[in-house]
């Protein structure tokens, strides 16, 4: 049976390629990812395990802007490692002056320790910066003897 190891890449399509461009080198830059592809209108960022690749939107794609809520692409969240990195990825998207939706905050019914951030690119796709540490083991006590 196939079976995943990984996710190579994920590909969005953009209204103004050099705005989102912009955008995407800032956020993808602040997460560790470094813009290795340009080919015309397309840009490929990478962070050596995963590729992050915009390209400009055709002109049948520009009349269909994204809305949350629509079938298809609903979100994509980056996990961190701590929560000092979902804090410093928030100072840069303040600096940007970036769509934030909801600040940096803890989210216990997503799991113990879910915490982040979600924020809009310029064409209102949703990314989240998140943490959640992996659930401990609860040790079973030892009988007296």
């Amino acid at each position: 049976m196939a079976r995943v190891i990984g996710i190579d890449h994920l590909v969005i399509r953009v209204a103004d390629f050099a705005k989102s461009k912009r955008f995407y080198n800032r956020v993808l830059g602040c997460l560790g990812f470094t813009l290795k592809y340009q080919y015309g209108r397309h840009a490929g960022w990478s962070n050596g395990k995963t590729l992050f690749w915009i390209g400009q939107a055709d002109a049948e794609g520009l009349k269909h802007p994204h809305r949350i809520g629509n079938i298809g692409f609903h979100h994509y969240a980056f996990e961190l490692a701590k929560r000092r990195d979902v804090d410093e990825l928030y100072d840069v998207l303040k600096a940007m002056k970036a769509r934030v939706v909801d600040p940096p905050a803890d989210y216990p019914d997503y799991g113990e320790g879910y915490y982040a951030v979600y924020f809009l690119d310029p064409d209102g796709l949703k990314l989240e910066g998140m943490v959640c540490p992996p659930v401990r083991k609860k040790r079973k006590a030892r009988a007296k003897r």
